[in-house]
């Protein structure tokens, strides 16, 4: 069943060209999960004290139909989809005055934050209604081009103002870095981002930022200090 929260897009959720950075897309949608979560009787925090457990985003691809700017009125819809084994589906939809303006399909886990091993969801007790994924038209995988050389565009420190109650670079702070790493004209031509979060970036880590751009597409992949890959991306472009 799909849940539904309101909300009031911010000035200080925009960008020097006035639209929604696209970090604040994944934060108004794991906003609506979170409620969603909470509303089933437990909440996040509950979840870690109490459980010693916590999800971790290890998937996400993000459609972008038009940009929001400030002071809109949007509805953010969440729902779950049936899993395989320590796999939590999780869908997305923003929509402004009925319609759409974006949608994600995500990929879940429940990580035990003391054995630091995957759960099943039926651990937690939650119980969802699960719903039909999306079709989106954005890949499922990230494929790197074989003939596209990433270069090394930078380094990364992750410092306080990333971090999450794990210690590490919360996974809505890494599509704005990307986008670090972009033109601006070519920020604002964004239409979709496929997002493979494989490592944790652990506090005062520095990250080495590799990218490049073929086809339409920029890719993006990162490493930590002992060179294991953290992310790898791909944005889509108009």
């Amino acid at each position: 069943m799909k849940y539904s929260k309101r909300y009031q897009t911010c000035w200080h959720d925009t960008d020097a060209c006035r639209r929604m950075r696209p970090s604040q897309l994944l934060v108004y949608m794991q906003e609506a999960s979170n409620h969603h979560v909470a509303d089933t009787g437990m909440t996040l925090d509950d979840l870690r004290d109490e459980k010693k457990l916590g999800f971790i985003l290890s998937k996400i691809q993000i459609a972008i139909y038009r940009p929001l700017v400030a002071y809109e009125d949007i509805q953010v819809q969440t729902w779950t989809c049936k899993g395989r084994g320590f796999s939590s589906p999780r869908c997305f939809r923003i929509l402004k005055d009925g319609e759409v303006v974006a949608e994600a399909n995500s990929q879940w886990a429940l990580l035990g934050i003391e054995d630091r091993k995957f759960h099943r969801l039926e651990e937690t007790g939650y119980q969802f209604e699960d719903e039909e994924p999306l079709a989106l038209d954005i890949p499922p995988r990230i494929r790197f081009p074989a003939e596209l050389a990433l270069e090394k565009l930078g380094e990364r420190r992750i410092v306080y103002s990333d971090l999450d109650y794990n210690m590490h670079m919360n996974n809505t702070r890494y599509p704005d870095m990307l986008c670090d790493y972009m033109p601006l004209a070519d920020v604002g031509c964004i239409r979709g981002l496929s997002l493979s979060y494989l490592h944790e970036a652990a506090f005062g880590n520095v990250m080495t930022v590799l990218g490049g751009k073929h086809d339409g597409s920029y890719y993006f992949r990162t490493l930590n200090e002992e060179g294991t890959v953290c992310l790898e991306a791909q944005i889509l472009l108009n």
